[in-house]
């Protein structure tokens, strides 16, 4: 299982790379051109506001369709070959589901929902990540099921590939109608959740803090988000603090930001520390670095979470677990120093300088101390889990994890790729005998059928610089930096 959701959380890492400059674009504008989020007084117009409105529009359009980014990416990265048939297949299950599943579907099926707010606010949400991800392993695992599948003569041209999209979308209906019944019971239940905590003051705060985050990869953390961010009981702890309220007024009976003002010291500094004990306890600092470090920097700007957050919540489950509980544990100490902030778009620098002008704000400069306390835990807490239990963070996958410096200065012999290629698969037993490719940076990852056929000494006489063989049917053969090519080659012989 572990195994399986590690490679759910490598194929997660094709659409993340593609998120932080997103969020750093979209920090930048809101910097630019407040107004765009209605803070009260800024300019609404002129050549300052049109660049930022630009800037944020340009990082919106990745960021506010994420969910299709994943579609893609995780049907792409699960498929046995990264054929573009099992991109088309998980988008073929993304719209069936996300268009069965609407609000307008749903309520013609079942009138009754209609009736009630909440079961209806659980399908206006469903365009989520978290049905992303479901239609991407639906649209991989259909392709790597059925795309050699032979249908009779009178339905061959169906045969193969082509049938992959239809069976996705049959799959998908099936699937749809279970969510249809479960997806409002358990959106349902997170909102009772959320009012019975309200009452708790900052123990409460935090616990909508940490169910949020542990929420994130489920898509769920919408339904207490709309219970405490929004008007939907009687609350609306971000609408009334941009509407310029204070505690005591307009209804406000609670500690107005209290909902909001832990994420800020989490997401800008928490999120920082971390990243550096990831990349401190990394066998493969290359890699770390070129997600994580981007990650945080775009948390700080602009409180863009996910880049960072998807890139290790299914690598490493309970080190997330950790995680969102350290964003419970500072919402609560928040909440009793009197740290106030609030957020219009996410807890970034942009926001809490915008925020700070408002009323509620209170404290502003405790997010320094705040801050500085929140790198600091962060990092010993990570760095002391990963290296205590060998947890696998970017940087420290299964590929990685014995990442030894012949990897690194690995180099072929020659630059014949399709002779290398050929010499390393007649070493492997021949195309019969493979399973699976797969690479890394610096090596072949192949399963094969059976392990006895494999042939180390004719790998190595490709010119390889080793062979390794982590179980009887797993072979990994350390290429170097050009294993691309050689795995393209490679892929076009199994064809």
């Amino acid at each position: 299982m572990m195994k399986k959701l590690q490679k759910l959380g490598k194929a997660l890492m094709l659409p993340v790379a593609a998120l932080p400059i997103c969020g750093i674009l979209m920090g930048l504008g809101y910097a630019i051109a407040p107004g765009v989020m209605g803070v009260p007084g800024a300019a609404t117009s002129g050549a300052l506001y049109n660049i930022g409105f630009l800037l944020i529009k340009a990082g919106g359009a990745l960021i506010d369709n994420m969910a299709w980014l994943f579609v893609i990416g995780v049907a792409v990265g699960l498929s046995d070959d990264r054929e573009g048939t099992s991109a088309l297949a998980g988008l073929v299950s993304w719209l069936m589901m996300t268009n069965l599943l609407s609000t307008g579907v749903v309520t013609t099926l079942m009138p009754a929902i209609a009736d009630d707010p909440v079961k209806t606010l659980a399908f206006d949400k469903i365009q989520n990540v978290f049905i992303a991800i479901i239609a991407g392993i639906i649209g991989a695992s259909c392709y790597n099921r059925f795309k050699n599948a032979k249908l009779p003569d009178w339905l061959a041209f169906f045969s193969g590939k082509r049938c992959v999209a239809i069976v996705t979308g049959l799959v998908s209906i099936a699937v749809s109608v279970v969510l249809l019944f479960v997806w409002p019971v358990i959106f349902s239940a997170l909102v009772a959740v959320g009012e019975g905590i309200i009452g708790m003051d900052g123990i409460g705060a935090g616990i909508y803090a940490f169910l949020n985050r542990l929420l994130i990869p489920t898509g769920l953390h919408h339904a207490l988000n709309n219970v405490f961010w929004f008007d939907t009981i009687g609350l609306g702890d971000l609408s009334h603090y941009w509407a310029g309220d204070i505690t005591g007024q307009n209804g406000v009976t609670w500690s107005l930001g209290m909902y909001m003002s832990g994420f800020f010291t989490c997401m800008m500094f928490g999120i920082a520390g971390a990243a550096l004990a990831m990349i401190k306890a990394a066998k493969n600092k290359k890699a770390a670095i070129g997600l994580v470090l981007s990650a945080a920097i775009c948390a700080f700007i602009c409180g863009v979470t996910e880049p960072f957050e998807f890139g290790f919540m299914f690598l490493c489950f309970p080190l997330y677990v950790v995680y969102a509980a350290l964003y419970g544990i500072f919402t609560i100490i928040t909440y009793y120093v009197g740290f106030r902030a609030g957020f219009c778009f996410s807890a970034g620098a942009t926001d809490l300088v915008f925020s700070s002008f408002l009323p509620a704000a209170n404290n502003t400069l405790m997010i320094i101390p705040l801050g500085i306390a929140a790198f600091v835990v962060f990092y010993l807490v990570f760095y002391f889990a990963i290296t205590k239990f060998n947890l696998k963070t970017p940087g420290r996958e299964d590929e990685e994890a014995d990442f030894a410096e012949v990897d690194k200065n690995a180099k072929l012999a020659n630059n014949d790729f399709t002779a290398i290629a050929a010499a390393v698969l007649e070493g492997l037993g021949g195309k019969e005998n493979v399973e699976s490719l797969d690479n890394c940076i610096t090596r072949l990852r192949l399963e094969v059928k059976d392990g006895t056929l494999v042939n180390e000494k004719k790998i190595k006489a490709a010119g390889v610089a080793g062979v390794m063989r982590p179980s009887q049917t797993a072979v990994q053969v350390i290429i170097g930096t050009k294993v691309q090519f050689v795995a393209d080659e490679m892929a076009k012989m199994l064809k």
